[in-house]
């Protein structure tokens, strides 16, 4: 008797997915970069998006030698222009989308005082309008499909304290997970489910970038994170694209509005484990 699940390593063939964010940053693995890919290995037309033309097609590419089939594309997510046509290009190129996953984010440090307006400005533009945008583009799509999955990327930080003092980054992706409710209940009924994955301590090429600052070395910064989590050890973006893939997936089918801590257990601890 079948189940009714797809077959494992074919839960998104036949289907369109979107990744904004799908480059990354530096060497390695980033969030977005592996989600991209393993919707890729799980047979989707991925089309990866990224402000970086470069580093969406090493993505998409490295689809591609996998045995996938990928196009890259760049878009600005702060500009509703860039994000409609970079999206009209993937419906010409694949067809209507199947899934919108949005990985697009940017911490800066500071609480009020420090930050500049700008500064603040600029994560709500790209935090918080990314989101808007991308739906504000994606979502006639799949009200005229009939069906339609969103994914956001939010963070441990949108639900409590993760310890570092990003005022900015803490408010917008708080608003990631109530937009992702938002979105999940106003298009219920006509088929589209909306989700987000809150990662914890991820190891990225991101942190480097962006988190190491607030350390007296890269040593430091590694251990003070992995102390963070109860399971001992930082996870990696592969984590992160495997929630992800689930609830995109016919598997998730009847959960929608979820806000998904994947963390090792961080939100769940006071504070760090000895």
């Amino acid at each position: 008797m079948s189940t009714g699940f797809p077959q494992a390593g074919a839960r998104f063939t036949g289907k369109h997915v979107l990744v904004f964010g799908a480059g990354a940053s530096g060497e390695g693995w980033s969030n977005g970069k592996a989600a991209a890919f393993a919707y890729g290995r799980e047979g989707a037309r991925v089309v990866c998006i990224d402000l970086s033309p470069e580093a969406a097609g090493t993505t998409a590419e490295a689809i591609r030698e996998a045995g996938g089939e990928a196009l890259a594309l760049t878009a600005d997510v702060t500009d509703s222009a860039s994000v409609k046509a970079a999206v009209e290009q993937a419906v010409a190129a694949y067809g209507p989308p199947a899934v919108l996953h949005n990985n697009v984010g940017v911490t800066h440090m500071g609480g009020p005082v420090e930050l500049s307006e700008k500064d603040f400005e600029a994560s709500v533009a790209l935090n918080l309008g990314s989101v808007y945008r991308t739906c504000k583009a994606v979502i006639p799509h799949f009200v005229t499909a009939g069906r339609g999955v969103i994914i956001n990327i939010s963070s441990l930080a949108a639900i409590r304290w993760s310890g570092y003092p990003y005022f900015a980054y803490y408010a917008t992706k708080a608003a990631v997970n109530q937009a992702t409710v938002a979105l999940a209940m106003q298009y219920a009924r006509q088929g589209i489910r909306a989700n987000c994955v809150l990662p914890g301590a991820i190891d990225t090429p991101l942190i480097y970038r962006q988190i190491a600052g607030q350390y007296a070395s890269v040593e430091e910064m590694q251990a003070a994170r992995a102390r963070m989590v109860p399971l001992g050890r930082m996870g990696t973006a592969w984590d992160i694209a495997e929630a992800a893939l689930f609830l995109a997936s016919d598997q998730a089918q009847f959960i929608t509005g979820v806000s998904l801590p994947v963390d090792g257990g961080q939100s769940c601890a006071m504070q760090p484990l000895p």
